[in-house]
């Protein structure tokens, strides 16, 4: 999936090595903030226990590289086997495993620590040259598969962030929260988009990683439509909370309506109102609820809430028009333009652990005028998790793309703070579950 020219190889290698490394150190430094005493806890009730994701991120590496890669066989097949996958959140059944079902915290460090030094040992023996022009039986090539375990990893130190703040705080090493922007309030309004061209998806004649779903790039003619200049705030969501909308079946379906009801869900996940005013739990504390930053919702509360306000949520095409298409009927590469994303471009990339509010990065609008396209939160789409023309899954991970075209699930775009910038570009896809509240997503309105 991605290529080179043989003069740039001898700089790519070192390149996707300090990416690596950059990658272990953001999920070492998650693993970091959870208490010894707790590493056996299960934050999220779908998910595994911590322990799990301490031995899958190795697991993962070395179960991918061991033998395509470096032709190697297994020291420990059965921890190779049981940190191999995780769980998706779908409705059924949850875990029932308990926290002696699992191997000692020393034992799983120390599997880790074996599959680190051989993985980095064989690396540094890697002949540049191979990098991409030696594929594997199955025709990947070594660089692909380094990307692909990179970006496995980073896509891991998000989910692990919004696992672990739902972790309770005593559970965790405190850590100073960023004091919050303070920025000039932004009205929200809606925008009007003309109707034009959308580009999804990735080329693959491109010398680009891309995962399989990102494949094949396509054009879609997109009529006129309004869009929210921001991403619905807790303040505007509040309206919703204030006026019954979650006491109201007519503003949810029914399978949605019914998943509320038995769950008894009555507000956001990261609100609580113990202690009587409305307060926002954030990684290592709970403060005041932030009326100017995004919320945090479930598909199943995003539509809710667009259908009260007589909306509707974009399409995944309706989004990339915004977000990537100009007057002039050109499209960009990110909302603001060429330039590679940057601090000042918006709140992703780890940057912190916090939303900000509206308009934080004016620097970071879209061609239309849109705010916080990427970061701040993903956004939910009313369009289905399905592939694109001419698939063909990853013969390495056939199931990566392919379990999840069941119509249960829904595309989201953007990023959030804990996104990291690889995966800010045009194509990339990411989906959930419509009744998965956990994820740092949020969303904006259409109109027609």
């Amino acid at each position: 999936m991605s290529t080179a020219r043989i003069e740039e190889v001898p700089t790519i290698l070192p390149e996707l090595l300090g990416r690596l490394s950059e990658a272990r150190l953001q999920t070492d430094e998650l693993f970091a903030i959870v208490r010894q005493y707790s590493l056996y806890e299960r934050p999220i009730a779908e998910r595994h226990r911590i322990v799990f994701y301490i031995g899958h991120l190795e697991a993962f590496d070395w179960n991918l590289l061991r033998e395509r890669v470096f032709g190697l066989g297994s020291f420990n097949a059965d921890y190779d086997k049981l940190f191999a996958f995780g769980i998706d959140p779908v409705g059924g059944g949850l875990p029932t495993d308990q926290p002696k079902d699992w191997p000692s915290i020393e034992d799983v460090r120390g599997y880790v620590s074996e599959v680190r030094s051989r993985i980095d040992e064989n690396l540094a023996r890697l002949d540049p040259v191979d990098l991409f022009a030696k594929p594997d039986r199955e025709g990947s090539s070594p660089g692909t598969l380094l990307n692909v375990a990179i970006e496995h990893r980073l896509m891991h130190a998000e989910t692990l962030a919004y696992m672990l703040h739902q972790l309770p705080h005593r559970h965790k090493v405190p850590h100073a929260r960023k004091p919050s922007l303070v920025t000039a309030p932004i009205a929200p309004e809606m925008i009007s988009i003309p109707a034009g061209r959308a580009t999804l998806g990735l080329s693959r004649r491109a010398a680009a990683f891309g995962w399989d779903n990102e494949f094949e790039e396509h054009q879609v003619e997109v009529p006129a439509f309004r869009i929210d200049n921001q991403m619905v705030s807790n303040g505007q969501y509040l309206e919703f909370v204030d006026a019954g909308g979650y006491e109201d079946p007519a503003f949810w379906s029914p399978s949605d309506w019914e998943w509320k009801s038995a769950g008894k869900i009555s507000h956001p996940v990261f609100w609580n109102n113990a202690d009587g005013p409305w307060h926002f739990r954030t990684m290592f504390d709970d403060i005041p609820l932030p009326l100017d930053w995004p919320v945090y919702v479930s598909h199943a509360e995003a539509a809710a809430f667009a259908r009260w306000a007589g909306k509707s949520l974009p399409t995944e095409a309706q989004w990339h028009r915004a977000a990537y298409g100009a007057p002039d009927e050109g499209e960009r590469q990110f909302p603001w333009g060429s330039e590679l994303p940057t601090t000042k471009r918006g709140n992703f990339d780890f940057r912190g652990w916090d939303p900000t509010p509206a308009g934080a990065f004016p620097e970071g609008r879209s061609a239309f005028g849109l705010y916080d396209l990427l970061g701040n939160g993903w956004e939910w789409t009313s369009t289905l998790f399905q592939p694109f023309s001419n698939f063909q899954p990853f013969p390495f991970y056939r199931g990566y793309s392919a379990d999840f075209f069941d119509g249960k699930h829904y595309v989201i775009k953007g990023g959030s703070a804990r996104t990291a910038a690889s995966m800010l570009r045009r194509s990339f896809r990411n989906w959930f579950q419509p009744h998965y509240q956990y994820v740092y997503a949020g969303f904006r309105c259409v109109a027609s």
